[in-house]
């Protein structure tokens, strides 16, 4: 994919450039270059595989590939309510889902909990089966969802195309 266009501003969060002290990101000002959010929406919709990231209750991390669907702004997967990921989750929210494809990559910065509500469950499983290829007649697992805070894109051509989007004000803090 790997393709630098100028940022649509009138739908999506709001771009700007990330601060990468070192990396000789450029223009940090003009907007020139920044990636639209359609770019990131297609690629986590896209993606086969995310790197679900969380901290355990001792500070240590913990990183585990997944299956997930993007579904309007927010990522969906589903492990066992006894993982790692769940209990770390219910420690503390606070995670990263990352993907990348070729010479690009998106990551996510967001807050994870349970997903309420059979419409939200079924339109998972919808949309899981489709991508997939999965049978999730009789699944019982529980399904998390990642509210994003802040989301990055990196292109080829890092120090023109990094962007940081800002979904939440929530995401400012640590940026």
């Amino acid at each position: 994919m790997s393709t630098a266009v100028s940022a649509d501003r009138s739908s999506g969060p709001r771009a700007t450039r990330p601060y990468m002290p070192g990396y000789g990101v450029v223009d940090a000002h003009s907007g020139k270059g920044l990636l639209p959010w359609s770019w990131a929406v297609e690629l986590l919709t896209k993606a086969r595989n995310y790197w679900f990231s969380t901290t355990r209750p001792d500070g240590r991390p913990h990183a585990m590939p997944v299956w997930g669907v993007w579904l309007v702004n927010r990522f969906y997967f589903s492990t066992s309510g006894q993982s790692r990921k769940a209990r770390n989750i219910a420690a503390n929210p606070r995670c990263v889902v990352g993907m990348d494809r070729d010479l690009d990559a998106v990551v996510v910065e967001g807050l994870a909990g349970l997903a309420a509500g059979e419409k939200v469950r079924q339109q998972f499983i919808d949309a899981y089966a489709s991508k997939y290829d999965w049978d999730m007649a009789g699944f019982e697992e529980p399904i998390f969802v990642v509210r994003p805070l802040v989301v990055f894109g990196f292109a080829e051509g890092l120090e023109e195309t990094a962007t940081r989007w800002i979904l939440e004000e929530a995401g400012r803090a640590g940026e």
